[in-house]
């Protein structure tokens, strides 16, 4: 086609509307634009629609103008030419600020999953895998692979045409569908606050340095195992024992662990790690983290914006934390539902947000309770008190450079019988004795 062709039909695609649209975005109505100039169309186009969602008070970004941009980008040519390659220019220049800004790929889809649809999902995993395919596995992080597998994010499109062309047509997808589908998901990623980097980028993880003492794959399996039959079990008494022993296993293999590095000088070094949280009630759920970090030796710090919970410790200790508040959480959400099962209550939603913040604190002072008895119980009390406290100073320290703005917030309480409620089942649903973190 000569280039007077190219010119005519460029201008004859283009409304006087639309002209404005890419004259505002800096690209060219007068000849085909480049991939370059359409990828920094898409970005500003994602900027405009996540600032849209800001003006609205919402952190989902501006539909409406996601799809007005969508038909535009469509109607700029096929997904296998400039605008399908300015898309790809696009989408890898933001997810490499999300990542910069400490955001993990778990994070993202999660963060997704909540304020998306499974489109924009699915686009923004391909995004990840994309973006992560250059660099040599070696210099990404162990967590980065785990990630990737739990997701399933992989490279599964060929180099033969543009991934957007491609991903539209796997999932039927209109050039317009799918192009408003991109300005939604990029302006999501733009809407992500910074955060605390809590694992090396991808190209920047060293293969030989620090390797985390995770708690031991068969200490793991057999807690585990409690936990599973405590949360299967119909009768409270039974779950209450299950728990106590899946604390008992986790807090005598990190009282062993510590004595054994203290003796051979190794260090494992606080780490971070998120828990992702679903609503409704999330603040008295990250509240019954915060008792099991706690209980195990760490530190944890709440996003209310986003409903994530942040906590910091040793590696093995955050194995623990992660599957025994996981647990919990399930177990204190049945404990809620089989007590406030009134269908005529009218504040059903402050008897319940109450019945978890009591149930969080009875668990956390009987899971304190427990940690002093195991300490006295152990075979060299005297020996382990400093080097616990060696440990927790580490673990206060890595937490207070990373959140170096940090600050208690309380939780309001408007159900006086929902809190009654609550500290009775962790009374009941909780540790027996001795030390457990019971649910």
């Amino acid at each position: 086609m000569g280039k007077a062709n190219r010119k005519h039909r460029a201008a004859k695609r283009v409304s006087q509307s639309d002209a404005d649209l890419w004259v505002a975005q800096g690209v060219p109505v007068d000849r085909e634009p480049s991939a370059g100039e359409i990828g920094n169309a898409i970005m500003a186009a994602a900027m405009q629609s996540a600032q849209g969602g800001v003006g609205g008070k919402t952190a989902r970004g501006d539909s409406g103008i996601a799809k007005r941009f969508g038909v535009l980008f469509a109607g700029a040519g096929a997904l296998t030419g400039e605008v399908g390659y300015g898309t790809q220019l696009a989408g890898q220049r933001i997810i490499g600020r999300a990542f910069e800004y400490g955001w993990l790929p778990a994070d993202i889809a999660q963060a997704a999953q909540r304020r998306t649809d499974a489109f924009v999902s699915g686009f923004l995993i391909d995004v990840i895998a994309g973006y992560v395919r250059p660099f040599a596995a070696g210099t990404v992080h162990e967590t980065w692979h785990a990630q990737f597998g739990e997701l399933g994010a992989d490279v599964w499109w060929s180099e033969s045409a543009t991934h957007i062309s491609q991903w539209a047509a796997k999932h039927m997808l209109t050039a317009e569908e799918a192009m408003t589908a991109v300005v939604e998901a990029l302006a999501l990623l733009l809407l992500l606050p910074k955060m605390e980097l809590i694992r090396p980028l991808p190209g920047t993880a060293r293969p030989q340095s620090d390797v985390p003492h995770h708690v031991d794959e068969k200490v793991l399996g057999r807690v585990r195992g409690l936990l599973a039959k405590a949360e299967s079990t119909s009768f409270p008494e039974e779950a209450e024992a299950l728990s106590a022993k899946a604390q008992e296993l986790m807090t005598k293999y990190a009282v062993d662990r510590v004595l054994v590095d203290a003796d051979t000088s190794a260090v494992d070094l606080p780490g971070a790690r998120r828990i992702w949280l679903d609503t409704p009630y999330t603040d008295a759920k990250a509240l019954l983290i915060d008792a099991v970090a706690n209980a195990n030796r760490s530190r944890a710090i709440f996003m209310s914006d986003w409903g994530f919970v942040t906590i910091v410790g040793d590696d093995a200790d955050l194995d623990a934390v992660e599957v025994l508040s996981t647990s919990l959480l399930v177990q204190a959400t049945r404990a809620m539902i089989g007590i406030d099962n009134n269908e005529t209550r009218t504040d059903a939603r402050t008897f319940r947000k109450a019945f978890l913040v009591a149930y969080a604190t009875r668990i956390g002072e009987r899971l304190a309770a427990a940690t002093a008895a195991t300490i006295a119980q152990s075979a060299a009390p005297e020996r382990l008190l400093p080097v616990l406290a060696s440990h927790q100073l580490a673990v206060d320290n890595a937490f207070e450079t990373l959140f170096p703005q940090s600050r208690s917030r309380g939780i309001t309480i408007r159900s006086a019988e929902g809190w009654d409620a609550g500290r009775a089942a962790a009374d009941r649903a909780r540790l027996d004795a001795r030390r457990t973190l019971d649910k």
